[in-house]
């Protein structure tokens, strides 16, 4: 095979499959390092042997097996030779007989498994997602520092002593007891719903939306809520219902070129009717159990999906529901979101006087400068729309938002100013 073909067949299995191979690796060798270090041992492998054996029918398969083998080696190098042998036994390397026996309060999932031990209450907060989006998702460690809007040296010292801490601490490798599990729901919710914002708007990277990511969060939420039944926490439905409402829009956010299209300019034929469907008594459940801030967004969303066209939008019921958000949860990108909502129900001016309030906490968020951007633009101010389009280009990481970004610039810009930019003088 080609190099290049050899190349996407790697990007999409690492993608898609990375959570999922890391959390066996885990299990297997006991090692936070060593289950990383020998997966990305085992893409290089697969580069370079793929390349003239061809890609192997289960591509995953061939990688976890690659980075098994490769941890038994490294592992040799470290034991001495009357030690290895019980370690292996002991860590699940030899292959056991039998599959192996879970406790009864415990799914037999790894990927669960690995986002509890993850979101550990041992760990900060900042450490539990960081680590879960780098060992569960795949994210890079600049993908989650600009996340995080953080220096990547910094994110990358976070990472490893999140990692540290566990092997010292010798934090267990398991789903905890569901007596145990209300006082580590929150981070873990937390973690789900930052993996799935993550594939609903990519940080970095040519497409807006990482389907794996979105599946990968939906799945693990209903996990979560399959393990707390029979009556599962309202926040975990609502964060279920939230995702399952997001992700119904995803075929209708861009086109065929791969571009962003706005909520209020989206084919909603193209939206997924059915999941709609299913979520939407899940939101009803979890407003039966209290206003939470996952059941207040899922609320916002269901009345955005329940219509069939933008016009019907019920904008003063949203403007009400993130009034209570903004009390239940107060941050700025809950202040910015009420804002654009406002402007459907007050007007532009009313909208704009409250996101130039967020200035201070917002100047280094680039939707910020967008929504501001677009409010200037309705009101006919094109200069500071145009100010406000370029700084949120000069922020922006993602392809498909920068060209959306770039084709409202040009919209703005007077015509003599596009033309010497297309035609810049000769140096």
């Amino acid at each position: 095979m080609h190099s290049s073909d050899v190349t996407q067949v790697i990007d999409s299995v690492y993608r898609a499959e990375w959570g999922r191979i890391i959390a066996i690796l885990i299990r297997l060798v006991g090692d936070f390092d060593v289950a990383e270090e020998t997966a990305q041992e085992a893409f290089t492998a697969a580069f370079h042997q793929w390349q003239s054996t061809g890609v192997p029918d289960l591509p995953r398969a061939w990688i976890i097996k690659t980075a098994r083998y490769k941890a038994i080696d490294r592992l040799r190098r470290r034991t001495r030779l009357t030690e290895k042998l019980e370690w292996y036994a002991a860590s699940g390397l030899i292959p056991a007989s039998e599959e192996p026996t879970y406790d009864t309060d415990e799914i037999p999932d790894d990927r669960l498994r690995l986002i509890f031990t993850c979101c550990h209450p041992a760990l900060a907060m900042e450490a539990q997602v960081a680590l879960t989006l780098r060992m569960l998702g795949g994210l890079e460690t600049d993908e989650i520092a600009r996340a995080f809007l953080v220096p990547t040296a910094t994110m990358a010292q976070r990472l490893v002593r999140a990692k540290r801490k566990i092997r010292d601490a010798g934090i267990p490798y398991r789903v905890p007891d569901t007596t145990d599990l209300p006082i580590r729901l929150e981070a873990v919710l937390t973690v789900i719903y930052l993996i799935f914002n993550e594939g609903y708007a990519a940080t970095t990277g040519e497409t807006m939306v990482r389907v794996d990511l979105c599946a990968e969060a939906i799945r693990l939420g209903r996990l979560v809520r399959a393990l707390m039944t029979p009556q599962p926490p309202a926040e975990v439905t609502a964060l279920v219902a939230l995702m399952l409402l997001h992700d119904s829009r995803r075929d209708a956010r861009l086109d065929e070129a791969g571009d962003l299209v706005l909520l209020e300019d989206q084919d909603r034929r193209r939206w997924n009717w059915r999941q709609i469907a299913e979520a939407l008594p899940l939101v009803e459940e979890a407003l039966r159990g209290g206003t939470s801030p996952f059941a207040l967004q899922a609320a916002i969303s269901a009345l955005h999906c329940q219509v069939v066209r933008a016009e019907e939008t019920d904008w003063a019921q949203i403007v009400r529901l993130y009034d209570v958000l903004e009390r239940l949860q107060p941050s700025p990108i809950v202040s910015l979101n009420r804002a654009v909502a406002i402007a459907m129900v007050d007007g532009h001016q009313a909208a704009l006087i409250l996101i130039d309030g967020l200035t201070t906490e917002l100047d280094g968020y680039h939707l910020f400068h967008a929504a501001r951007a677009d409010l200037q633009r309705r009101l006919g101010d094109s200069a500071s729309a145009a100010q406000s389009y370029a700084r949120a280009l000069a922020l922006v990481t993602n392809d498909s938002e920068r060209r959306f970004l770039e084709r409202r610039l040009s919209s703005v810009q007077p015509a003599n100013f596009r033309s010497s930019e297309s035609n810049p003088p000769a140096s």
